[in-house]
């Protein structure tokens, strides 16, 4: 037990930007993997034999994740962070405890709340608002399994507040192993539940697809239990309370409503084009979802990664008076989110069809359509949440939420249009998203450029032109690399597919590095450095 102990107060140290930066993406990058695989197994089990069950599966997801984002998710960790790095910077651990324990509370009992109103409507939502195009067998399995997953909302806000402390003080370990433990859970739901659970000789659960979200509920449960021990060391004091005259607290709910307000408008979005691609093709559902997941993965791998490594020392820049250190990084955290962002879009395009055959054996044209459709939205997406974070980090929650709102106006008014007016299908819910992921950014780099004076001066207008021309250089080396290594009538498994992936890519990034530092651009020396160390460091030092 004192081995267990001082192992996790090792982990819970607090880390560098660097390092955190590092850590995050690392766990991202494992956690998207095990999600690859997830998914893999789930088309391998259902999207061709099964769509209209896979469809159920994936329209079940959406109301529970819907209110998990209005109520928590983002807009608790850019309110909540804030204020507590405040009380903390000011000693003040008992008042930064009593807004701790706060939230956790007030989010518990709302989405305990939340959760027995979807297990009561879970039918007329299915049947009215996220899937009205699926038959009566699709129905009916949405609505029960949605019931099942309505538990997510709870679990996820406890959940939440506590990794919320966590990042604050710059403790990430726990933090970052949280979804990939998620990921095991949904696993174990695929491989061991949809054959049917059986305890001493009874069958208790009779499997199928249902076992899948007895999986995710699962995951769940272990995302808590992990993210738990973050707090071991913390000297946390829970209470079972509302300290509702905790200034702290007070502050905190006057922020909450207009970014929670932005979370749900966000994924509104989500539900009308749930509602639209389920009046397509049985299977059209999913593919559009599993689309949208192999673009949300560099964007979760270098937006959010980087972004939310950083956010908590922009906020303290600005807690010790000195915006001009706010503004030094925040150029540097952009210029490192374009240059990363421009590349790995790029060879997505180029590589769509290797990605989609990691997640379905034997590809599948709709889901690499629909991909190359959104690689516009890897790179403004990515640059979103640094962009936004700038925002909360001056505790200005109210700006982007009006952005938010005519982007998801744009968006759904697009979807509509080009889906079903111009008839491109699934393929105009993509350009939709692309679309407005450029404009949003856009009109926040205006807004930021009249409130932060020199932001993007010569020397960072310069640097972006030059990582666009290293991108367009590299484009022409990952197209020739994809033809030199296509894919082939018997390239249908990862094995098959992997090297030659594996391949193209270390190809373009390798010219990519090379025209970067042919271009002077500074973001390209620590890479540099990186492979000289691990190529030439053991001979130097013989």
């Amino acid at each position: 037990m004192g081995r267990v102990r001082s192992a996790v107060a090792r982990a819970n140290k607090k880390v560098t930007i660097q390092l955190a930066a590092v850590l995050l993406a690392g766990s991202t990058l494992l956690s998207s993997a095990l999600g690859l695989f997830r998914d893999r197994l789930l088309n391998g089990y259902y999207y061709d034999t099964y769509p209209v069950g896979i469809d159920a599966y994936t329209v079940a997801f959406t109301i529970p994740d819907f209110m998990f984002f209005l109520l928590v998710s983002g807009a608790l960790s850019v309110t909540f962070i804030p204020v507590f790095n405040q009380r903390l910077a000011s000693g003040n651990k008992k008042s930064s405890w009593e807004l701790s324990t706060s939230m956790i509370n007030l989010m518990a009992l709302v989405t305990l709340v939340a959760s027995v109103l979807i297990i009561i409507f879970a039918e007329p939502l299915v049947r009215y608002v996220v899937g009205p195009g699926l038959d009566e067998s699709g129905r009916a399995l949405a609505v029960s399994m949605m019931r099942v997953i309505a538990v997510n909302p709870f679990l996820f806000a406890v959940a939440t507040v506590i990794a919320s402390m966590q990042q604050a003080i710059g403790r990430f370990t726990f933090y970052a192993l949280a979804p990939t433990i998620y990921n095991i859970g949904i696993i174990i739901g695929i491989v061991f539940f949809t054959d049917g659970i059986n305890i001493f000789g009874w069958q208790v659960f009779e499997g199928g697809i249902m076992g899948v979200a007895l999986g995710v509920v699962l995951g769940s449960i272990l995302q808590l239990v992990v993210i738990s021990l973050g707090l071991m060391g913390l000297g946390f004091d829970y209470q079972f309370k509302l300290f509702w005259k905790n200034k702290g607290f007070r502050q905190v709910l006057r922020l909450l409503p207009a970014r929670s307000l932005d979370q749900g408008a966000d994924y509104l979005n989500g539900i009308v084009e749930m509602n639209i691609a389920s009046r397509m093709a049985a299977g059209t559902v999913r593919a559009y979802q599993q689309a949208t997941t192999l673009h949300m993965v560099p964007i979760n791998l270098i937006g959010v990664a980087i972004s939310t490594a950083a956010f908590p020392k922009m906020t303290e820049r600005l807690s010790q008076g000195r915006p001009d250190l706010f503004k030094k990084e925040l150029q540097a955290v952009l210029r490192v989110i374009i240059w990363l962002a421009l590349p790995v879009a790029t060879i997505a395009f180029f590589t769509r069809g290797y990605l989609v055959n990691f997640i379905k054996n034997g590809g599948d044209s709709l889901m690499a359509g629909l991909l190359g459709a959104l690689v516009v939205a890897i790179l403004f997406r990515s640059i979103y949440h640094i962009a936004a974070r700038s925002f909360y980090a001056q505790q200005d929650t109210k700006t982007p939420l009006y952005i938010s709102i005519f982007a998801i106006g744009l968006n759904i008014i697009l979807a509509i249009w080009l889906a079903l007016t111009l008839d491109m299908g699934a393929y105009g819910l993509a350009w939709a998203q692309s679309i407005v992921a450029f404009v949003e950014v856009m009109i926040l780099f205006f807004i930021m450029s009249r409130r932060i004076e020199g932001l993007f001066d010569r020397a960072f207008m310069s640097a972006v032109f030059r990582m666009a021309s290293a991108t367009g250089f590299m484009a022409v080396v990952s197209y020739i690399s994809v033809l030199l290594f296509q894919l082939g009538a018997d390239d249908q498994s990862f094995l098959a597919t992997f090297p030659k992936f594996i391949t193209i890519v270390l190809i373009s990034v390798m010219a990519y590095v090379f025209f970067s530092r042919l271009l002077k651009l500074a973001e390209a020396d620590p890479v540099l450095r990186k492979a000289r160390k691990l190529l030439f460091g053991r001979f130097r030092s013989e």
